[in-house]
């Protein structure tokens, strides 16, 4: 006799087999890593605008919808904790383009970064925000995408971080030793349930693309 399976988890084995799909397909490159392995010859992995990914477009969920320009919108203010209580929804199609809240623009005043590393699959700034110091307290995702717009952004947050002894690019990240006061800016976007960073991360929906800005 079959157990039944849910909906969701049919939904997100289809999307585990989508990304397998799309490694596969550029398997050839796994060597490259932000910039190592480059046929053009080596970049400098400090350099987060010339960051290479090492996965193709279509192993990236939802990629189209992620790579965007922020609007120059007035933005919305809100909180961690507001981001927190968002409903989440079962996992989108990959190729679901942006809609409802997706398309407005936030921004957090005060909010607490916890931990910041370069992700090596499509080379976007992965960033941890949380509402208090705690590190224990629940997290929200916050990503600076690789696209050339952003490279202003990039290098900002690299340099903030530097003046607090922490050192961001393609080999150095993680969780940093105590949480820094920040602000975001960004856009709401809906990811789906995998491992997208530490444990504390608390919801699928993220501010991405975004950016940040160190409060002292």
């Amino acid at each position: 006799m079959h157990t039944p399976v849910s909906e969701r988890t049919i939904k997100l084995e289809r999307l585990r087999r989508f990304f397998l799909l799309g490694s596969l397909v550029f398997v050839a490159s796994a060597s490259t890593y932000c910039g190592y392995g480059s046929k053009l010859g080596t970049i400098e992995p400090q350099d987060l605008c010339n960051c290479l990914p090492i996965e193709p477009d279509i192993a990236d969920y939802r990629h189209l919808a992620k790579h965007v320009p922020i609007p120059n919108v007035t933005a919305q203010e809100i909180t961690v904790d507001v981001i927190l209580g968002w409903p989440q929804d079962l996992a989108l199609p990959p190729d679901s383009p942006r809609a409802g809240r997706e398309l407005q623009v936030f921004h957090v005043a005060q909010a607490f970064l916890q931990n910041a590393s370069v992700n090596s699959g499509d080379c976007d700034i992965h960033l941890e925000i949380s509402a208090t110091s705690d590190k224990n307290s629940p997290r929200v995702v916050v990503e600076t995408p690789v696209d050339s717009e952003y490279c202003t952004a990039r290098h900002s947050i690299q340099s903030q971080l530097v003046r607090h002894g922490f050192r961001l690019d393609a080999q150095h990240g993680g969780e940093l030793p105590q949480a820094i006061p920040a602000e975001v800016l960004g856009m709401a976007f809906e990811d789906f349930e995998h491992d997208r960073g530490s444990g504390q991360v608390a919801t699928v929906w993220e501010l991405h693309p975004a950016t940040v800005n160190l409060l002292q």
